[in-house]
């Protein structure tokens, strides 16, 4: 038997708690250089008591093909990804409208 959602009561397979919770999300995304010249794309207003952070920036590094890491509630991506960047959150669940590039 599988397991319960605690949020939605539907099984784990079937539960959308995690695919509403990205529609509702303010992200900002935006680029800082920093140390020797470097850019890094920063992207930060998710909430992570209901998206998986750890897995997001797994597959937005797995897609970007760079180094990243988690620090708090912001991803940090080595790079600049402005270009593509509101395309593969979108294409991951995230309404577009929600999406903000400084």
């Amino acid at each position: 038997m599988s397991n319960i959602c605690s949020r939605c009561g539907l099984p784990k397979e079937l539960c959308v708690c995690e695919t509403i919770a990205k529609e509702s999300q303010k992200v900002v995304i935006k680029t800082e250089k920093r140390k020797f010249g470097k850019i890094y794309t920063l992207i930060t207003g998710i909430d992570t008591t209901e998206i998986d952070i750890e897995e997001l920036t797994k597959k937005l590094k797995s897609k970007f093909a760079c180094g990243g890491t988690v620090k708090g509630t912001t991803i940090e991506l080595q790079g600049n990804h402005l270009k593509n960047i509101k395309k593969i959150l979108v294409s991951q669940g995230f309404a577009p409208e929600t999406i903000e590039i400084r």
